[in-house]
């Protein structure tokens, strides 16, 4: 939704161009700027802008959904800068999801495209240069609610305040001013608060290297938080201003301010006054706040002195684009010459509702000199005021509070070596090793790699086979033109639905009262389960939820009406009485329960209880792996048009089983399944989670169609597609390996378990895919595994891409990991010597030769230079103590496919006209996975005609019935021909379960900082088997964004649940996924030549789902870091660590003194005002506590808060305490 705006600056005579979120922006807000959208950049009916032609054949897109995004982001940077650099381009693209990568790559030729042409871009409008727009005073009306909107410029003529309208919108008015941006004075900056945060960036980096440096260190470090405030888009457009005032305790620019003792002017009608920007000032205390009248003007930042210093440090889940988890500001000012402290300032955003200063350490650490004994003392004191409650959201408390003590630590070093340098004869050397603790890691512009087999020279030059041709939406992607569910136009009588869903994850419902939602203006009906003519759902799942909700987020009726608002706002007035029932939340309860999905299921190979007699050693240990979001760009989407005669229906789905669609609706509205048409041109994203569960919402749309004879549309916004729709499933498993001196593993044992959440869904897929995949590349010879799909009362959890490997995958990687670690062997050495080497047989007797599998393990150690690295790596840690390198090799079996041979079968429907074009229709779903590219090229080639002669028809059950859902990796073009046949007997454990493999192997080097948990993605290398390639370019493209997304599913994502079953992580903000700058520096992709799979067309292999496990490789680079780390400060070697593993799990692994003084310093209650209620063999007492530990990592989810002592009594705190 990035839109550019344009705005005139009547004094500098300078137009300037901001990329926004549109959906972020008031349209009346926009009144006298320029707003460009994609489509005024370029178009296919007019001229293609250079970048949307460099995106589509550079293959920067996949699904397309998020691309217009990227071209006007990109055009902004070049309508400010026609020659940005390529730090400036990777900036423009800060927080972009990293789905699609080969932009950095070497797939295309620069050669072939053409020059910029300026007179293609839009004018700025003259009518808004001509005359000053913030002059006037202008107001909006809403028409369908009282709501008002007004842009007042605020002072007069004479340059005094206006008085304010006396409504509630007072205190959002805007600041105007446009005689006065900024100026300097001598003895600070004066900078006017409605400037936009570039305008503040600009100011800055023009004012730094004017000054002498001693006076600029505040402005140094305000440029700092700057460029990683939040994404370019809303850093664009967000004012100072509103930074300040707002006082997000996540702001990362209100605590420098704070520190720096910044000064802002306030005005009213009654005149003007300053006030401090001080902790008060943050924690909102009343006498030190603004009046309902009063705005702020402008803000003063103070030039540094020589002997004060300054610094700024942030902790988030992804480097950019995403909130703090803990920011700080820290300040010192020394007696001259000295490092006797004179002033000192230490403020914390993050860890309340306000930025916090530990003002009592600070008052009682002045006249302190800098050195070691002040450090103990200071972290002691903050630890002790500082406190962070056991219920700040996002959880984190033991982590939040190391960083505490880490961002002073690593202030207190800045300081020492600040001073070393003003004062070289008076202070010592840092050691050597501390000096890793002073930098921070520097954003690279990523540089990628892709190498693949080129066609036979001798290959017709009009033969599209093997080679890699432009996706074929691919330009409709860049200019916007490519239409997805919502484009289509509104139908005449269209109505709009939103759902009332479950706010109890267990529970009957006793009444649903929606009287109050029906006299809503603009509501048309409820729809409901007794509205539905035939079945409601089906044996698994419901449409509409009747007697008994089973999770969070359970659909109960839909509301429609006239606009989506007046649905979405209606939706509040459905009251619903529930009675609560019992609730199994994690697979720990449903295993407690016997709360499981499906039976047991078992693969057994040699004997295992035998075998474990002969073994040198045993090791048994466990691995949780997080569930992950699918996180599609665009939500589940629906539009039904019901016909006019014969009960007929139209549903227009994003959906990946289009088949399924119309048959559920058919059932659910009792009609033959031949008078319900789906309709499916492309979908944007989908990763497995728009299958079955989309189907549902179909259903109820064609409900609300049915029941008002209306066109319904039905868009479901992120945080509803979060909430009721799952993703992947969360593991537990446990290993039992037995094992010989030399590494050899002779015996293996597993068990595992999956939560399914509340309905079956895919999750008795899932667990024999966790079983038939879950030795990975290894041939172990007396192999046994178990597993269960656990029913909880969570959204029930699906299929995502690679769904099954990627938790099993990881858990034989960490068995493989212990036994190194065990036996202080080399992890490659031992992962060698226990995978496949000839031909043999996998635990469920299906034949396997590994011979590419070797083959894909010798090339990625030799193009990565491995051993060369790993030794380099080893050197680096030895002379860094706080920074640590890692780097992993993995190698991978994947299994492609089905276990039965239906799911392989397919058809399509070819139409030669006699002008001789093609029509080809077939039952696949484009997600922008390339299928439509390739169809076109197998056609092309079969039919020996040019592709411009093809063209591919939607997907729609009226050409092609009983398709097969689109999922799996199999690619629809490998279906042209006879389908696989494939088989397994579960009563035997045994059978030819799967089609091909497909081989590979990653290796990937990060870098940790120990301090704070953050870490460096520095190369990652990944030579694939994919034999002849169809199209090099997409299955490059489907390699590189598998990878990206396991990067996120195993250090990143993770979903937070309440005790009772509310997921926390809804939407963007708190849910983080892989951006650009999470991309390896250097990312190279080989696809191994020379190779073939026989079974497949044109001798091809599916690639869509296969990257994924790859990104486990950076994982395992961590995991090399940390035992680095944690060898030398003298930890145990022999560790488990569960995914994601994410900054927090990453710092509190590397423990060290500051964790130590986490669990030594507890919380001090300040006020003593906690009353605990013990209950002494029936004896009340009520006493009061002022010391508490908090809840251990994790813990927190499973509702423990903390725990109090008192003398030799604990006493554990839970949310279920009244």
């Amino acid at each position: 939704c990035t839109v550019m705006i344009s705005t005139y600056n009547a004094d500098s005579k300078k137009i300037r161009h901001y990329p926004a979120n549109s959906c972020l922006l008031p349209l009346c807000s926009l009144y006298g700027l320029a707003v460009t959208t994609v489509e005024g950049v370029g178009s296919t009916t007019t001229k293609l802008h250079p970048i949307q032609q460099r995106l589509a054949k550079c293959h920067g897109s996949q699904c397309g959904f998020c691309t217009p995004g990227m071209v006007m982001s990109m055009y902004s940077l070049l309508r400010n800068h026609p020659e940005p650099s390529m730090e400036q381009i990777t900036a423009a693209l800060d927080g972009k999801p990293a789905f699609s990568l080969s932009l950095f790559g070497s797939l295309c030729k620069p050669e072939e495209f053409h020059p910029r042409d300026p007179t293609q871009d839009y004018i700025f409008p003259p009518e808004l240069m001509v005359s000053d727009q913030s002059s006037i005073n202008i107001s909006f009306s809403c028409l369908r609610s009282s709501s008002k909107w007004h842009n007042i410029n605020m002072y007069n003529t004479k340059g005094q305040l206006r008085a304010l309208p006396h409504s509630p919108i007072s205190q959002n008015i805007k600041a105007e001013n446009p005689t006065i941006s900024f100026f300097q004075l001598h003895l600070c900056l004066h900078v006017q608060t409605d400037q936009k945060m570039p305008d503040v960036l600009d100011i800055l980096l023009s004012l730094v290297p004017e000054l002498p440096a001693e006076k600029t260190k505040i402005y140094r470090t305000l440029l700092k938080q700057l460029r990683t405030l939040a994404g370019e888009q809303i850093r664009s457009l967000a004012s100072l201003g509103g930074h300040i005032v707002s006082r997000g305790s996540v702001w990362d620019l209100n605590p420098v301010l704070a520190a720096g003792n910044a000064v802002l002017n306030l005005a009213s009608i009654d005149g003007t006054r300053q006030i401090p920007l001080n902790d008060e000032f943050l924690t909102k205390v009343p006498e030190a706040d603004l009046s309902p009248m009063e705005v702020i003007v402008s803000v003063f930042i103070p030039f540094s002195k020589e002997d004060e210093f300054i610094s700024a440090f942030r902790q988030a889940e992804r480097r950019k684009n995403a909130l703090s988890v803990t920011n700080s500001s820290m300040k010192v000012l020394f007696q001259p010459g000295t490092d006797v402290i004179e002033d000192l300032a230490i403020f914390y955003g993050g860890i309340s509702d306000t930025t916090v200063s530990a003002r009592n350490s600070c008052l009682k650490l002045k006249g302190r000199n800098w050195n070691d004994q002040f450090l103990d003392e200071a972290c002691r004191l903050i630890l002790e005021e500082v406190v962070v409650s056991p219920s700040a959201p996002g959880g984190k408390v033991e982590y939040r509070r190391s960083l505490l003590v880490s961002f002073f630590f690593r202030f207190y070093l800045e300081v020492l070596h600040s001073l070393k340098m003003m004062y070289p004869f008076q202070y010592p050397d840092l050691p050597k090793e501390y000096m890793s603790a002073l930098s921070e890691f520097q954003e690279k512009p990523p540089q990628g790699m892709q190498i693949y087999q080129d066609v036979n020279p001798h290959q017709l030059p009009q033969d599209p086979v093997g080679r890699p041709i432009m996706h074929e939406s691919g330009i409709k992607h860049t200019t916007g033109e490519a239409v997805y569910v919502d484009d289509i136009a509104p139908a005449d009588g269209q109505l709009y639905m939103a759902v009332v869903t479950s706010t109890r994850a267990h529970a009957k419902i006793l009444s649903i009262d929606t009287s109050n939602a029906l006299e809503e203006p603009g509501v048309v009906a409820v729809v409901m389960a007794c509205d539905i003519p035939g079945e409601n759902g089906d044996a698994d799942e419901k449409v509409f939820a009747e007697d008994e909700v089973i999770y969070i987020g359970d659909i109960i009726c839909g509301i429609v009406a006239e606009t989506y608002e007046c649905a979405r706002n209606a939706r509040s007035k459905v009251k619903i009485e529930y009675q609560d029932l019992e609730l199994i939340l994690t697979i720990e309860e449903a295993i407690e329960h016997n709360s499981f999905l499906s039976k047991e299921k078992k693969i057994e190979k040699g004997n295992v209880e035998d075998a474990f007699e002969t073994v040198d050693k045993i090791l048994e240990g466990e691995i949780h792996v997080g569930g992950q979001e699918h996180f599609y760009l665009e939500t589940n989407s629906i539009f039904v048009i019901p016909r006019k005669e014969d009960k007929q229906m139209d549903l227009y789905v994003s959906t990946q089983d289009a088949s399924n669609a119309q048959e559920l609706v058919a059932s659910v509205l009792d009609v033959p399944a031949n008078r319900i048409t789906c309709h499916t041109r492309r979908v944007g994203g989908a990763f497995g989670g728009k299958g079955l569960k989309t189907s549902y919402f179909v259903a109820a749309a064609a409900v609300a169609a049915h029941k008002t004879g209306c066109p319904v549309r039905f868009i479901l916004e992120r945080d509803d597609d979060m909430r009721i729709t799952g993703g992947r499933h969360p593991l537990w498993g446990k290993y039992k390996v037995g094992f010989m001196t030399d590494g050899k593993i002779k015996a293996v044992d597993l068990e595992f378990y999956v939560n399914g959440g509340c309905t079956l869904d895919e999750s008795e897929l899932v667990i024999e895919y966790v079983l038939l995949k879950c030795p990975n590349a290894y041939d172990i010879q007396n192999f046994r595994c178990r597993g269960r799909a656990c029913k909880t009362n969570l959204h029930s959890n699906t299929s995502l891409r690679g769904f099954g490997f990627a938790q099993a995958g990881l858990s034989a990687e960490t068995w493989i990991a212990a036994v190194a670690d065990y036996l202080y062997l080399p992890h490659d050495e031992v992962r060698e010597m226990n995978m496949y080497k000839n031909v043999t047989e996998t635990p469920y007797k299906e034949e396997i030769d590994p011979t590419n599998l070797v083959v894909c393990w010798e090339e990625c150690l030799e193009k990565s230079d491995y051993y060369k690295r790993r030794q380099a790596a080893e050197e680096f840690n030895k002379q860094n103590y706080w920074k640590k390198k890692g780097i992993a090799i993995i190698p991978m079996k994947f299994s492609v496919g089905y276990n039965e041979t239906f799911y392989h079968q397919a058809f399509a429907l070819v139409h030669i006209y006699l002008d001789g074009s093609v029509l080809v229709s077939h039952g696949g779903c484009e997600m922008g996975q390339g299928l439509y590219t390739k169809m076109l090229q197998v056609a092309s080639h079969e039919l020996k005609i040019p592709l411009s002669y093809i063209h591919n028809y939607e997907r729609t059950t009226a050409t092609i019935p009983n398709a097969i859902v689109t999922s799996g990796s199999i690619d629809w073009s490998n279906r042209y021909f006879p389908c696989y046949p494939t088989n397994m007997d579960w009563e035997k454990g045994e059978g030819h379960a799967f089609p091909y493999f497909v081989f590979a192997a990653a290796c990937s080097e990060v870098e940790i900082d120990c301090l704070t948990g953050d870490h460096e993605n520095i190369r990652t290398d990944i030579v694939m088997d994919a034999s002849f390639s169809i199209n090099p370019a997409i299955d490059i493209g489907q390699i590189e964004g598998g990878f990206i997304q396991g990067l996120g599913l195993y250090t990143m994502e993770e979903l937070k649940f309440s005790p009772e079953g509310e997921l926390y992580t809804l939407g963007p903000d708190t849910y983080k996924i892989p951006a650009v700058c999470d991309v390896p520096e250097h990312f190279r992709v080989y696809l191994l030549p020379n190779s073939r799979n026989p079974i497949a067309i044109y001798s091809s292999r599916g690639m869509g789902e296969a990257g994924v496990f790859l990104g486990s490789s950076v994982f395992f680079a961590i995991r090399d870091a940390v035992a680095a780390a944690r060898k030398e400060r003298g930890l145990n070697r022999n560790f488990t660590l569960n995914s994601p593993l994410n900054v927090e799990r990453i710092r509190m692994v590397c423990a060290d003194r500051f964790t130590e003084m986490v669990k030594t310093f507890p919380y001090k209650n300040p006020s003593s005002s906690i009353l605990v209620l013990f209950n002494f063999s029936g004896i009340y007492i009520f006493t009061r506590l002022g010391t508490y530990y908090p809840a251990m990592p994790g813990l927190f989810e499973k509702g423990l808060v903390c725990v109090w002592m008192l003398g030799n009594i604990s006493v554990v705190i839970c949310h279920a305490m009244s």
